[in-house]
């Protein structure tokens, strides 16, 4: 995606990603300061609810933080995929 520039005078969204997932779109978005000095990527979670309105849950993610939130969230993932959808499928086989 190609830097935009907004009217409030530099570049806010630095890049995109759309993941859809049911019922739920995320957003993955690389925004910079004010300052266009340093960047942070946001999160949001939006879902429909009702016909025309949507329910967003958005995180902040700070540059400092990136490794400790990507270890932490391979961590999680890699359990549920090895303890929990292992158990789930043996259940299921029973």
């Amino acid at each position: 995606m190609e830097p935009t520039d907004n009217n409030n005078g530099y570049k806010d969204e630095i890049f995109t990603k759309r993941v859809r997932a049911g019922k739920r779109t995320y957003f993955f978005d690389v925004k910079s300061t004010k300052s266009e000095k340093d960047f942070y990527i946001t999160i949001t979670e939006s879902k429909r609810v009702g016909d025309d309105d949507y329910e967003k849950h958005k995180i902040f993610l700070y540059k400092e933080d990136f490794d400790k939130f990507r270890d932490a969230l391979a961590e999680t993932v890699v359990y549920v995929q090895t303890n929990l959808l292992n158990q789930v499928a043996a259940e299921k086989q029973d």
